[in-house]
């Protein structure tokens, strides 16, 4: 742990002292607004070109600051009882002292630089790291001539790695730094034109950020970047894992491929092959995950910290401060999770003076590598140091070793009881920071204080979509495909959105209704096969031009396609036959199959990729012995066409209900539908919610008794009220049937009925028996008020009500 006595750092950087000697350092601030009052907190009085430090001497005193650092001849007041480090060039004489405190660990220093990436190249090595080792890193992008310095501070001897970041702005600053950091490993990120003013060209700027590497045993960068390349010859003694994504004679070298949503990295490492994915496809992250896996393997990881570049978070530059409820202000840190962060964090609190209140909201600090009765026993310290008045801890180790030390706080075992105690706290004209690990999901806490710029929107829970498409793939066998239906706006879902994830999860077909929705899908950049289950007439060009496929069902339909291969003979067009068993709405019947083979086999340049038919009931125990007699039919037509044909042809029958309930009959392949976006025909908890429809409370107004809300005066008020007025309304899908109390909505847990006609673009709510305000949140359907029930009020399906959802009403796709 960083601490000094004032004579010791006397002694280092060749400083004289006034005050006591034997006083104790283990805290070093250069912000007057963050230091707290503690002994052994030491302030840097900076002399600035608008600044001067000095003059803040005065108060910090008053506030019970008592170690000052100060430049020689400077101007300040002398407190008999304050202790003084007084230095010619006080940043120097830092750097001084934190390069003696690096010279007492041994541990592997990685330093990067490089134009772009550093912060990011050194979270996401933290972050793929952190499973296996103790970590110290500087936070954020503190890697300045001071940044770098105050960094150095978090180095402890549990840490057995340690990651620094370092920039410079002009000639002459990397030297400072490299004697600071002596790093082992060096990552160079990239070079470009940022910060180039002061320098004479970027050769020259490469030059002297290569001044970090001075000492390294181990260079990592990319020789696509051939300044870096050629400067890195320079260095003695060094060993250089050069990589390439264009010379495949590089020791290392490097292909990926890219979907909307992931990239594919593959490094051929020396003699050795090693693949890994990440959730990002720009260039500039596909260059720093490459950095973070050859830096991995230099650092002798275990090889499965490959997995976790498929979770890669994006890295937040900074905190981000939103208005709150109440007249608070929100300070929400999801960086990361550990001391220096919260100290960072704390501080930033601290300069909150706009509220006479400040609240921490803390998780569990994982994988800190410290001892928990050391580190929650300092985070105490911390708690009282920055003046905070109201804490609340959520999780078990916070409850066992902070609650001794803030008696007056408030814990909980989970955030779940947190946000179920909500309605009882009061925040009210206070600053707020939220602090956690990732898994206690603070997000969640985030939505209820943050004050919401309101919209009506369709929330589509990304992570219910795969959870659904895993849950029907259980009922089938390795080798039975998946065509997933995306007709029709994805049931309302969004078409694009939810085809790029199904394509990223390896379904292997996309189904729409007309050649419209898969060209759009082409242009958006989907490329798995695509079936139009109606072609309409004369899109036929169109559909092949854009490689789609089309079901053909009945003759026009494929005397229009027999006419495009004919006029196309140059290719072998796809087709899928769609056969009916007993909806009598498409398909060829039973006893055309004949005919029906005989004028395919009449089109030389056609492929059936398919033959299929549609269950009529098979959602229904009632329609068992029909859906039986359908699939017996199936069997019997498809099976004479396929016999006719040389190559293999597909077959599918079961859609969503049928896979669960006939999963026997799933054939070469079946088709999810309805499944997927979260309706089970066996049971309403089988498949996750996907969707959730929300909106606000716009307005509130007290209604006396008797009189009346709405349209046509059918909204009859029979008390006092307090009703509620909601932007959505018919034009939004909101079905009107639900006017009057036959709907139903959710207004801060608590269900309240429909008052009155629902309006094109309003609807009224009545608020009388729940506490609520103008920009609550309003629920219209979702997981604790399923689209089903308003389907059973409606008497209708789940189809017709989230297909009806306008597109006017914004979707939000998320991943939990």
């Amino acid at each position: 742990m960083f601490a000094y006595s004032v004579s010791d750092i006397c002694s280092i950087t060749q400083s004289t002292c006034v005050g006591n000697p034997s006083s104790r350092i283990d805290s070093v601030y250069i912000d007057s607004k963050t230091i707290p009052s503690h002994a052994s907190a030491v302030f840097i009085a900076i002399v600035g070109a608008k600044h001067n430090g000095h003059s803040f001497i005065s108060e910090l005193y008053h506030r019970g600051v008592r170690n000052f650092w100060v430049q020689l001849h400077a101007d300040y007041p002398l407190f008999d009882d304050a202790t003084y480090i007084i230095s010619e060039h006080p940043i120097h004489a830092l750097q001084l002292l934190m390069a003696h405190y690096r010279g007492q660990f041994s541990i592997p220093i990685v330093g990067i630089t490089g134009s772009n990436g550093k912060t990011i190249v050194k979270e996401w090595l933290y972050t793929i790291a952190k499973h296996y080792t103790a970590i110290a890193r500087s936070p954020r992008s503190y890697n300045s001539q001071i940044g770098v310095p105050l960094s150095l501070t978090s180095l402890d001897t549990h840490h057995t790695i340690g990651l620094f970041e370092a920039g410079i702005s002009q000639p002459n600053e990397m030297s400072n730094i490299e004697l600071m950091l002596k790093p082992s490993i060096g990552i160079f990120t990239n070079i470009g034109d940022a910060h180039q003013e002061h320098f004479v060209d970027i050769e020259h700027k490469v030059a002297e950020k290569m001044k970090l590497f001075a000492s390294v045993s181990t260079l990592i960068y990319c020789k696509d970047y051939e300044l870096i390349h050629k400067h890195a010859q320079n260095l003695a003694h060094t060993i250089l894992h050069a990589w390439s994504c264009t010379d495949n004679s590089a020791d290392i070298f490097v292909t990926y491929s890219s979907t909307k949503t992931h990239t594919t990295i593959t490094l051929r490492y020396y003699a050795e092959l090693f693949s890994f994915d990440i959730p990002f496809c720009d260039k500039a992250s596909i260059e720093n995950a490459v950095h973070c896996c050859i830096a991995g393997l230099v650092l002798e990881l275990p090889k499965q910290f490959l997995r976790h570049f498929e979770t890669l978070p994006q890295v937040a530059m900074r905190l981000e401060q939103k208005s709150g409820k109440h007249s608070c202000t929100i300070i929400n840190d999801s960086y990361n999770s550990d001391l220096q962060s919260l100290t960072v964090a704390l501080q930033f609190l601290s300069q909150q003076n706009q509220h006479p209140n400040k609240t921490l909201i803390l998780s569990d600090l994982k994988q800190t590598g410290t001892d928990k009765q050391t580190l929650y026993s300092h985070i105490a310290s911390l708690i009282q140091s920055y003046g905070i008045s109201k804490c609340i801890g959520i999780g078990h180790d916070v409850q066992t070793y902070l609650k001794p030390h803030i008696p007056k706080g408030l814990f909980f075992n989970r955030t779940i009881d947190f946000l179920e105690a909500y309605p009882t706290l009061q925040f009210h004209n206070e600053a707020i920071l939220l602090k956690a690990a990732r898994e206690f999901e603070f997000e969640t806490i985030a939505k209820k204080l943050e004050f919401q710029t309101h919209q009506t929107v369709l929330e589509i829970n990304l992570n219910a979509i795969l959870y659904n498409l895993q849950y029907f793939r259980s009922y089938l066998d390795a080798r039975t495909k998946v065509m997933v239906m995306v007709k029709a706006f994805s049931y309302g879902s969004g078409s694009y959105e939810i085809a790029n994830i199904l394509q990223n999860n390896k379904v292997d077909y996309l189904a729409v209704a007309f050649a419209d929705e898969g060209i759009e899908l082409r242009n958006a950049g989907i490329t798995v096969p695509i079936v139009v289950m109606n072609p309409e007439t004369g899109m036929m060009q169109q559909i092949f031009e854009h490689t789609l496929e089309p079901s053909i069902h009945n003759w026009f339909a494929l005397e229009e396609f027999k006419r495009y291969c004919s006029s196309h003979p140059e290719a072998i067009h796809q087709c899928h036959i769609k056969i009916d068993t007993g909806m009598a709405r498409y398909g060829f019947a039973p006893s055309e199959i004949t005919q029906l083979v005989e004028e395919l086999h009449a089109i030389t340049n056609c492929s059936i990729r398919s033959v299929f038919s549609h269950l009529v009931g098979s959602d229904d125990s009632q329609f068992d012995a029909f859906t039986e007699q359908q699939i017996s039919t199936f069997v019997q037509s498809s099976s004479h066409i396929c016999a006719q044909f040389s190559y293999p042809i597909l077959r599918h029958i079961l859609n969503s209900a049928g896979i669960e309930r006939f999963s026997t009959y799933q054939f070469d392949m079946v088709r999810l539908g309805i499944g997927l976006y979260g309706i089970s025909a066996t049971h309403e908890n089988n498949c996750m919610h996907i969707s959730t429809l929300k909106t606000f409370i716009s307005e509130i107004r007290t209604m006396p008794a008797g009189t009346t809300v709405g349209y046509s005066r059918k909204g009859s008020v029979k008390r006092d009220s307090r009703i509620g007025v909601l932007p959505i309304g018919y034009a939004d899908g909101l079905n009107r049937k639900l006017s009057n109390g036959v709907g139903t909505v959710i207004v801060n847990n608590t269900e309240v009925p429909i008052i009155g006609n629902i309006c094109m673009d309003a609807t009224m709510i009545d608020l009388t028996d729940v506490d609520a305000e103008i920009g609550d949140e309003v629920i219209l359907f979702g997981k604790d008020l399923p689209i089903t029930r308003m389907a059973e009020k409606l008497e209708t399906i789940p189809y017709e009500i989230i297909t009806s959802v306008s597109r006017r009403v914004k979707r939000l796709y998320y991943f939990e």
